[in-house]
Formats: C-alpha cells, sequence, structure tokens
C-alpha cells in the first residue's frame, strides 16, 4: 500500500459546480484525515480509462451526471440498492493485497430518506414525483423505503421513462405515469401534488417555476433537490401554500456523509457538512 495521502474524488461531465470536494474535505478535517479530494471532468468515454487508471492510494469516487448509470457495468460488486435503482453515484475502491475490487453503492436513496424525515415524515401514503431521471429513480427508492408503492411520476416522455419503469418494478413499486409539460397537464399535476403527503421535484428550477405559479393551498412536505437556489420558485410558492419545504441541500449533506462512511469507514456529522456549505 502506498505511503501517500489516500485520495478520492468526484468524477462527472461537466463538473466546476459540483459542492463534494467543499463536502468531502470538510469531512476529512473533522475526522482528522490527510485525506485529498478533488473534482475531475470526466466523460462517459473516458470513465472506463479514469478507473482502470485507480492507484492504491485511491478510497473512493463520488459519480455525479452522466456516470451514474455508465458505471454500472465497471464494478467488480454492485450493492443491492444500486442494482434496484439501475445507478450508483458511489464507488468504493477496496485493496486486499495486490488486488483491487470496486463496489458501486448509490447513497442518493438514503439522502433523499434522511431529508424527508428533516420534513417530519416517517410514512408516506400518497406521493408526487416531478421528472422521470435517476434523481426520480432513487425517489422512487425512498418512497417505498417510507411505505408509499404507487407514486405519482410526472414526465414530459413517457417514451424515455422505461429505465424508471424497469427499476420500479424491481423494487416492487408501480408508479403511476401522468403527462407535465402543458397547461392542463401541469393543472392537473399541481392538483394532485396540493394534497399529496411529498412531493418531490427532480427538475430544473426553472421548470419548476411555472409548476409554482400553479401552487395555491398546500398540506405536504415539498422536497426540491435543486440546491442553487436554496429556495426555488416552486419552493416559495409551496411555502406561501402553507407546505413544508426541505432543500435540495439536506439530501446532498445526507449522501455526501453516508459515502464519507463508506469511503473511510467513519461517521461524519451533518453540522459540519452544514456549515462549510454555508461558507460557499
Amino acid at each position: 500500500m502506498s505511503s501517500s495521502p489516500r485520495r478520492a474524488g468526484v468524477l462527472g461531465h461537466p463538473i466546476a459546480h459540483s459542492l463534494s470536494p467543499v463536502l468531502h474535505r470538510a469531512a476529512y478535517a473533522e475526522l482528522g484525515l490527510d485525506w485529498e479530494y478533488d473534482a475531475y471532468d470526466v466523460t462517459e468515454e473516458g470513465l472506463g480509462d479514469f478507473i482502470g487508471g485507480l492507484g492504491p492510494e485511491w478510497a473512493g469516487l463520488s459519480l455525479t451526471m452522466p456516470l451514474k448509470v455508465a458505471a454500472m457495468p465497471l464494478m467488480d460488486f454492485v450493492e443491492p440498492m444500486a442494482k434496484l435503482v439501475g445507478a450508483l453515484n458511489t464507488v468504493v475502491v477496496q485493496h486486499v493485497g495486490s488486488q483491487r475490487q470496486l463496489v458501486g453503492a448509490n447513497t442518493d436513496v438514503h439522502g433523499i430518506v434522511a431529508a424527508l424525515r428533516e420534513g417530519g415524515l416517517e410514512r408516506v401514503n400518497s406521493a408526487v414525483v416531478i421528472g422521470g431521471g435517476a434523481t426520480a429513480t432513487s425517489t422512487l427508492a425512498a418512497l417505498g423505503q417510507l411505505g408509499c408503492t404507487s407514486p405519482v411520476v410526472a414526465v414530459r416522455n413517457r417514451g424515455r421513462a422505461g429505465g424508471l419503469v424497469r427499476a420500479a418494478s424491481r423494487m416492487g413499486v408501480s408508479p403511476v405515469l401522468v403527462p407535465l409539460g402543458t397547461d392542463d397537464a401541469d393543472d392537473a399535476v399541481v392538483a394532485r401534488a396540493c394534497q399529496a403527503d411529498v412531493v418531490v421535484s427532480t427538475i430544473p428550477a426553472s421548470a419548476g417555476a411555472a409548476l409554482g405559479a400553479r401552487v395555491h393551498s398546500v398540506r405536504g412536505v415539498l422536497l426540491d433537490v435543486v440546491y442553487d437556489p436554496l429556495v426555488t420558485p416552486l419552493a416559495e410558492s409551496w411555502l406561501a401554500g402553507g407546505g413544508t419545504f426541505v432543500g435540495g441541500q439536506r439530501m446532498l449533506l445526507h449522501q455526501a456523509a453516508e459515502q464519507v462512511r463508506l469511503m473511510t469507514g467513519r461517521t461524519v456529522q451533518i453540522r459540519t457538512l452544514s456549515d462549510a456549505l454555508a461558507q460557499v
């Protein structure tokens, strides 16, 4: 094993916006670890070469878009939750003698569950998920853990939701797909959302603003996974309508803390990561 400092990093394309270096470096400081953590701009085409070149000093990787699915076949072992979701955001690099094993994991599900629990939810009976990508798929897994197995999922293109539907089937979740993107469809989605226990928006803040303009009286919890801005236009409307809002930064903090635990074997306080994020 190399005597140089352990290394970890976040990969994605683009990657300049990532807050993972801020969070992981804060965690290492609290834990007294002399570790390095940097951001690397890596495309799907370059992922295999990057992972193939990982030396014995590497402890793990965080993955963001568009690598969460592309990394799956490159792993030696994929943890059950990541296999169910069909996407991973964490690679743990394990070294046993001269052998290296890559373990893929998904901490997004953990982050969503923890964030919703911060909003006061221990069990969910009804839910609306806005969007149909990888984060929406992780959201279905999180909702399943909280007891909701028939969430409504609003998508602009039903034809692109095949991966989500297949993953949901593996999880034992039966989503109800509804359209999004026209006036009538958006009105119907917001009407459902206003009556749901929880709404999770996985779409850009600008797209969510159009839905927010339709929000009036609400009763549930909104988790908007967007964390820039911290309070999205949809969230502003939700709060004005009397609902509870959990910001995407809470999901970000919890999924990062779980990544730190998987890579280091040690637990970091969420407050440490939150304080670091507040300084950005």
